[in-house]
């Protein structure tokens, strides 16, 4: 018999499971990308620092509520950032997302249902980070930036959420402008292009880039140079949003 046929009268079983979002929060830092972590531990108890494993900003969805609706939620209750860049790249549904001691001690503590089956829905964030101070809460003992060369052994299959992350950041760096979201208001096209070459992971002419960004609509030269720089100050530039 094919392997696809029911057979009338067996009903298959239908698989009780949670659904999640986690958070890949990238930030610059004007030298490096960074990714923000979280250390997880238990509301109200004083954990040691290496009790479980650090990870993206993620929980549980609420049954009443939307996809986007609990990721800004989620990172607002983990890490007091709100108001941010976010967009939903993938979703996650190995059977088993969970691969260490670490890991099942921890939901064990804090999910009425450990057993259960957690699907995933990635999203990734943007953030400027002299602009915003993570604050963490909630079951997040920690909330610290940490450069994307650098990334510790994460929680659950975080590491592979963030890599994917990352593949679908560089491929909408071509396409659409959110590299800005990533830049402080007032920002040098070193700084601009030092960006491109971190997301895109290869070096760019720089008179070519440079009449690119000419091109751009919406990048605005200021009449400001830097201060407080040891070189020659740049001149300065913002990025107005199209309305």
């Amino acid at each position: 018999m094919p392997a696809n046929v029911s057979i009338p009268g067996k009903a298959h079983p239908v698989p009780a499971f949670d659904l999640s979002v986690d958070n890949v929060v990238f930030g610059f830092d004007g030298e490096q990308l960074q990714v923000l972590l979280i250390r997880q531990g238990l509301p109200g108890q004083d954990m040691g620092p290496d009790r479980f494993h650090m990870a993206v900003p993620g929980d549980l969805i609420y049954p009443n509520e939307g996809l986007d609706e609990a990721a800004y939620r989620i990172l607002s209750n983990l890490t007091s950032l709100q108001g941010i860049f976010l967009k939903q790249f993938r979703a996650f549904g190995a059977p088993e997302r969970v691969f260490g001691k670490k890991d099942r001690e921890w939901l064990t503590r804090m999910r009425p249902h450990p057993e259960r089956r957690v699907v995933t829905i990635g999203y990734y964030s943007l953030v400027a980070m002299a602009e915003y101070t993570p604050r963490p809460s909630s079951f997040a003992s920690q909330a610290e930036w940490c450069p994307l060369s650098e990334l510790p052994r994460l929680a659950f299959d975080h590491n592979d959420i963030v890599a994917a992350g990352l593949l679908q950041l560089r491929e909408d760096v071509v396409h659409h402008n959110i590299i800005f979201e990533l830049l402080p208001e007032k920002f040098t096209l070193g700084q601009l292009q030092r960006l491109h070459e971190i997301i895109l992971d290869k070096p760019l002419d720089k008179r070519n880039f440079r009449k690119n960004v000419k091109r751009m609509q919406g990048v605005v030269p200021l009449d400001e140079r830097q201060e407080g720089v040891l070189h020659k100050p740049a001149q300065l530039y913002t990025y107005v949003r199209p309305e």
